[in-house]
This record gives structure tokens, C-alpha cells and sequence, in this order.
């Protein structure tokens, strides 16, 4: 009977005791016999973590809310501003004495369609005041009834020495003036008019839509039954030597991410039929969604510094930025997310308030000495009537996240975000009565029947089988869209 021995048996004689790589399995995977490495290396099980907590998200959970809804759209409503201030052009003299053309509202945007007196709200009788070139005049209106509001000064002949410009003259509305025994059709200068309109409240209405985020995670069944030698960690506190566990909690914990990073970078499609066709949707249907930087670009204030590189670094800068809220809705307390450059240079800023520390070296700890930590860093400051707190924001300095994207991208890089700390008060659909809600909230779709905030569901044979694929699978949802109220009240630092 012939035997025949395998060609990769471990057989081969040696006429000495010595240890031969032909005899162990190469640790290090350099050659067909694996383990060939005699000495057994000193093996660190714990997987090393080299960046931290990796994750991102956090920043909304901070300054928001989040609220179910069922619709495929959101609506909300804005007030209006209350008193009635205009932007338009002056001519010295017309029918009257002079003439304010109306081209919009303070805010730029244009006032009705006809510019009758119910579309800019100035009516004739009104005291107003027309600025521009440095002049401030005085005047009763005579003739609202058109986009072209007819003035009458009271202490001068007329408006000379107005700019003339376009958009160059602003007018205010602060009383009014009635001859005695008169009702407020008298002395309207308009024949067609039976009387004066009374003025009603509007409104801006805004929509968002949600949008819908998925991700899976997949391990086959032999390699969910097999063991490692790195003992691994994730960011949810799951640890073993099972490295689907990583991988799955590594996916989940990048897609909590993503919900987050949406609600943050996200805009409303246009004009773009390839995006449009590829989500099934009809040409320029408006995909997307608005995320936050991009509602405050479109209906909020942008500040780029005093420098151009680093916003707030100067408090003239700051100053403008007080100016700015001044105008809008003058809320106290506000929250500065902000990346680590700007971080440092509002601390330095800071810093050079005070007189005593012209060497940096006794700001933050003011009565330092030898057994005291040196504190250069401020969580915050009060610089006229508001209050603002300092907080770094890991996603603009992550390099591989906006920290790289603001890196490549110097001139559109966004160093930080000033969130307003109050809430707002809106008529809640759900309730049927007025809530109190934070400007900055996350609308997820839910009903009796589904919850898509976060909807996380298994598939497969691995564990309880669901269907004959020799696998599991993780599978992650969410259908959000983020909701930025009075975006006027909030700061884009670039």
C-alpha cells in the first residue's frame, strides 16, 4: 500500500533542535507558511483610537427641537414688521412740493403689485419722515394713493438738497394730523377715493420639505460568527472581538451623522432636470431641502469680518453685528458655534481689553501666580445689551468634515454660526393653539403607523431570520427637514 504525504505538510526533517520558519505560521503574512515568526510578539488587543470621539453630531440637539409631522411640506408664518418704513426715490418737487416714489420695504422686498395705498400702508394725513444725503425733512402726506406718495414739508418750500438716486431716500411713518371736525376721507387729495384704508396685518409665509436618508450595513453569516484578535470599541460603548460590531456601530454613528450634516449643508434644488430625474421627481420640482447655512444666507445676515479672513476679530466687528440685531429682532442672549481659529481670535480679542495684560499673560485668571493655571481662553463676554456664549463647533474643525471643506475652499469657508437663544411663539396645527418653539427646529415624519425620526430594522438569516439571504443587514431611515424661524435673527460668520 503506497502513502502519499500532502505537499503542505509541516515534514521537513532536521538533524538539530532549532526553531525554523518551516516550522511556526508567519504572524506578520509575508509567506505561504503564516506564523514563520518564532517569538510571539507582545500583542496589544485594544484598538487604538487616534482621533477621539469622531462623531459630529450634537450641535442641534443643543440649540433645537424636534417635532413629528405628516405632510410632505411645512408652512410656517413670520411677522411683519409694525411700523411702516420704506426705501425709494425722492423728487424735489411735483404736484406738491414733492414726491417718494416707494420701490420696497426695509427689507428689500417690493411692495405689492400696484403700490395702491393698501400695498405700502402710507395713507394721505400721515406725518412722515423722508431721509437721505444727511436730511432729515418733516412732511404730511397729501396723495397716497399710488406707488408715487405726494409730500408736503412743514418748515421748508420743498425737498431740495434730497438725494434724487434711486433707492437713495428712506421714509418712516410716525403719526398723523387731522384738521378739526374731519373724518379720514378729508383732505384726501384723490377724487376716486371715498375714504382712507385702514391698515391690516401681514405676514411672510416659508415652506421646507423633508428629504429622505438611508444607509445599510451588511455581514455576511460566517463572518458574523467569527472572532478577531483586535479587541474593538465604538462610540456607542460596544466593545469585543466580534468586528461586525464595529462596523455596524461605526455605520450607525456616520449616519447619525448624516442626519446632521443634511439638516446643516443641505439646499433646494433648481434649474437642475439631471438631480430631479435621478429622485423621480418632475423637472425643477425643487428637491432638496434648506438647510441651516443656507437659510441664513438666503433670509439671515452674513458677516465676513473686519479683516476678511477670520469674522469677529476685531470688536468694531462685533459692533456691526450688535448694529445688525438692532435692526432685526434684538434678542439677548446668543450662541457663537464657532471653528478653533476664530475661537482664538475672539479670546485674543478679549485679551486686549485689558490694560494691565499687554504680554497676554494675565487675561482669563486676573490675579495669577506660580501655582495657578493660566486661563487664556473666555466662554463668554457682554458687550452692550447682549450676551454672547462661546462654543467650539467640532464639525468646522474636523478635517474631514467642514474643516476640510473650508480648507480648499478659503473664500466660501464658514467659520461660525450665531444662534439665537429665545423662542418663538407659533400656531402648532397638531394642538390647534399657540406653542412656544426654538427658532431652530427638526421636523421628522411620523404617524400612528410608521416613526421615521430614526427608523433602524434587521433583515436576514444571522440572529432572528427574516429571509433566506445568508446575511444581516442593518438598515438605517430618516425623513427630516430642518425649520429655521426668523432667520433674520441669526449670523453666518465666513
Amino acid at each position: 500500500m503506497a502513502i502519499t504525504a500532502g505537499g503542505n505538510l509541516n515534514s521537513v526533517p532536521s538533524s538539530q533542535k532549532q526553531t525554523l520558519s518551516t516550522n511556526y505560521l508567519d504572524f506578520t503574512g509575508t509567506t505561504d507558511n503564516t506564523w514563520a515568526q518564532q517569538y510571539l510578539p507582545d500583542l496589544m488587543e485594544k484598538e487604538a483610537e487616534v482621533f477621539g470621539q469622531r462623531t459630529i453630531s450634537g450641535f442641534l440637539s443643543q440649540v433645537g427641537a424636534e417635532e413629528a409631522m405628516t405632510s410632505d411640506q411645512v408652512v410656517w408664518s413670520e411677522q411683519s414688521r409694525l411700523h411702516i418704513s420704506l426705501i425709494g426715490t425722492v423728487i424735489t418737487a411735483g404736484s406738491t412740493n414733492g414726491t417718494f416714489t416707494v420701490i420696497s420695504d426695509i427689507d428689500g422686498n417690493i411692495v405689492g403689485d400696484g403700490f395702491t395705498v393698501a400695498d405700502h400702508g402710507v395713507r394721505t394725513n400721515d406725518i412722515v419722515l423722508i431721509a437721505s444725503a444727511g436730511i432729515v425733512t418733516q412732511c404730511l402726506v397729501t396723495d397716497a394713493d399710488t406707488a408715487v406718495i405726494q409730500v408736503e414739508p412743514y418748515d421748508k418750500a420743498d425737498l431740495t438738497g434730497h438725494a434724487t438716486g434711486a433707492s437713495a431716500s428712506r421714509l418712516l411713518v410716525v403719526g398723523s394730523e387731522y384738521a378739526k371736525g374731519t373724518s379720514y376721507n378729508d383732505g384726501n387729495f384723490a377724487a376716486a377715493n371715498s375714504r382712507t384704508p385702514a391698515n391690516e396685518p401681514s405676514f411672510k409665509a416659508f415652506s421646507n420639505k423633508p428629504i429622505i436618508l438611508k444607509d445599510y450595513y451588511e455581514v455576511s453569516g460566517s463572518d458574523a460568527s467569527r472572532i478577531g484578535w483586535v479587541e474593538v470599541s465604538a462610540e456607542d460603548g460596544e466593545s469585543g472581538y466580534l468586528w461586525y460590531l464595529k462596523a455596524e456601530a461605526d455605520t450607525r454613528a456616520r449616519f447619525t451623522d448624516y442626519l446632521e450634516m443634511a439638516m446643516l449643508e443641505s439646499v433646494v434644488g433648481s434649474n437642475s432636470t439631471v438631480v430631479d430625474t435621478s429622485l423621480g421627481a418632475a423637472a425643477d420640482s425643487g428637491v432638496g431641502t434648506q438647510g441651516l447655512f443656507d437659510a441664513i444666507s438666503d433670509r439671515g445676515n452674513v458677516t465676513s469680518g473686519i479683516t476678511g479672513v477670520n469674522a469677529a476679530t476685531d470688536l468694531a466687528e462685533f459692533d456691526a453685528i450688535l448694529a445688525e440685531f438692532d435692526n432685526q429682532g434684538a434678542i439677548e442672549e446668543n450662541m457663537m458655534f464657532v471653528n478653533r481659529s476664530t475661537s482664538l481670535a475672539i479670546d485674543d480679542m478679549l485679551a486686549s481689553m485689558n490694560s494691565y495684560g499687554a504680554g497676554g499673560t494675565s487675561y482669563g485668571v486676573f490675579d495669577n501666580d506660580e501655582d495657578m493655571a493660566l486661563n487664556l481662553g473666555f466662554s463668554g463676554f457682554r458687550r452692550g445689551s447682549y450676551d454672547f456664549y462661546k462654543s467650539d463647533f467640532r464639525y468646522l474643525n474636523d478635517k474631514a468634515t467642514r474643516g476640510g471643506i473650508n480648507a480648499a475652499a478659503t473664500s466660501a469657508a464658514i467659520r461660525g454660526v450665531i444662534v439665537p437663544a429665545g423662542t418663538s411663539s407659533v400656531y402648532d396645527q397638531q394642538l390647534g393653539k399657540n406653542m412656544k418653539r426654538p427658532f431652530l427646529h427638526v421636523r421628522y415624519r411620523a404617524s400612528a403607523t410608521d416613526n421615521r425620526k430614526m427608523k433602524t430594522w434587521t433583515t436576514g438569516s444571522v440572529g432572528a431570520a427574516t429571509s433566506a439571504l445568508d446575511a444581516m443587514q442593518m438598515h438605517f431611515l430618516s425623513e427630516r427637514c430642518l425649520i429655521t424661524q426668523g432667520a433674520n435673527n441669526f449670523m453666518l460668520m465666513k
